[in-house]
């Protein structure tokens, strides 16, 4: 399959460079050349299949043309050596758990699928070293570099704002050594999304290194993500819950917590793959950017500003891009597939305290502007599923506050903070960061 810019000046790409050069030559983001609609008999049989099977089916409707069907096989069950379970919260929402991975972070799917297939494909080149640059405000840095730790012939490079990730998350990118840097840049997300982009059109830079990405610009670490949208649906099929219009449709609504925008793009491809949920809904914090445009038909960015669910602090929604791609740009039919809400941070502490004190159930920051967004937009007859982006222990100070509670720390996340921290403190400008890595 081949895959063209959302800015359309750039050639039509291999998967294999789509996924080593990670950004079109006109800085557009790659796009399929077409999205497979999955045949009715994988529907049918849906609910009996295990993750690994329903997400090895997806995963060949878009790369299955470009890599070896055991090697897909092997790249699938070795990402998702991990569960990513419904769990019943109200009669009527159900939370969709995606922190059950190495960094208990729902950006663990991609990260790991795409270093492993960025890893296939170097071995199939031998090629020289490739560099993976990432800007996080959260947890796609960590992920990143846990999903590529020790894979050989690829460093990465993890970008991330000064003071504005929580401690437990920056331990867990800044803590690893071997082919992991950590570069603490002195600005906000957006400063760190910027640099990374930059990178990729500088000439020079680009003659001397070879770099990707492995934000979910990258098409290898969002596509992955929408593994967990058809396990989600079949396991509430299993359990019983969906009902069908005559159309097919089920009455499942799912709510993304919502910042670049890459998680929820890739429920819609699996939308468009005839997977038959009713409609989602993008959740956001205080950076409104998404809903505002859903409101007016207006795409107006703006610097993005820190808040309590601090992954989601994104003030220019790279994968925006992706969604008016899907949809030829018309407000009207991307306003028919997605809803939209938005939540300061005194209203995301107040579903934080109103679930855990009605269901006994812990939401993290950004889990609940997706449960909130659900009780308030749910209507009769529908199931709610929202994405429960990460464990609450990654935000343990905050949350424990909030809910006066001790949320236990699972070990695993424990051993990152016993780690020495190694970072690189850099400015925001670009030419200190081009400066950097061309020492390296």
């Amino acid at each position: 399959m081949e895959f063209y810019s959302t800015n359309k000046q750039a050639p039509m790409a291999t998967l294999r460079k789509a996924v080593v050069k990670g950004l079109a030559e006109d800085r557009g983001l790659y796009m399929p050349e077409r999205i497979k609609t999955l045949p009715k008999a994988f529907y049918d049989d849906i609910a009996q299949l295990s993750f690994q099977d329903i997400a090895y089916q997806v995963a060949a409707a878009f790369f299955g043309e470009d890599v070896d069907g055991d090697a897909l096989y092997d790249i699938v069950r070795d990402t998702l050596s991990f569960d990513c379970p419904v769990v019943k919260v109200t009669d009527d929402i159900w939370s969709l758990e995606l922190f059950h991975g190495p960094t208990l972070a729902f950006k663990d799917v991609g990260a790991r699928f795409m270093a492993r297939l960025l890893q296939y494909f170097i071995r199939m080149e031998g090629s020289e070293r490739v560099n993976v640059l990432v800007a996080t405000s959260g947890d796609t840095g960590s992920a990143v570099a846990n999903g590529f730790l020790g894979v050989e012939g690829i460093h990465v490079y993890v970008l991330y704002p000064k003071d504005k990730v929580s401690k437990i998350q920056e331990s867990q990118f800044t803590t690893l050594g071997q082919n992991i840097t950590a570069l603490e840049i002195d600005g906000v997300f957006d400063d760190c999304q910027t640099l990374v982009k930059n990178a990729f059109m500088d000439k020079e830079l680009n003659e001397k290194m070879r770099l990707t990405s492995a934000n979910s610009i990258n098409v290898a670490r969002f596509v992955p993500q929408a593994f967990y949208y058809f396990n989600a649906y079949a396991r509430m099929l299993e359990k019983g819950e969906l009902t069908f219009d005559e159309n097919g449709i089920s009455n499942l609504v799912v709510c993304v917590p919502s910042g670049n925008f890459g998680n929820i793009t890739a429920g819609l491809f699996g939308q468009q793959m005839g997977l038959p949920v009713k409609r989602f809904i993008a959740a956001n914090n205080a950076n409104d950017i998404f809903y505002q445009y859903l409101q007016s038909g207006v795409y107006d960015p703006k610097p993005s500003i820190q808040t309590l669910a601090n992954a989601m602090d994104v003030g220019d929604p790279s994968n925006f891009a992706r969604v008016l791609d899907l949809y030829g740009g018309e407000h009207e039919r991307i306003c028919a597939h997605i809803s939209g809400a938005t939540y300061s941070d005194e209203q995301i502490m107040a579903a934080m305290r109103e679930c855990h004190e009605s269901t006994g159930y812990i939401l993290d920051p950004h889990g609940a502007c997706g449960y909130q967004a659900l009780k308030e937009q749910l209507q009769e007859g529908e199931k709610g599923v929202f994405c429960e982006t990460a464990h609450p222990a990654k935000f343990k100070e905050k949350t424990d506050a909030i809910l006066d509670c001790d949320v236990e720390i699972p070990e695993r996340l424990a051993k990152f903070m016993e780690g020495e921290k190694q970072s690189v403190p850099l400015s925001k400008e670009f030419e200190d960061f081009k400066a950097f890595l061309l020492k390296e």
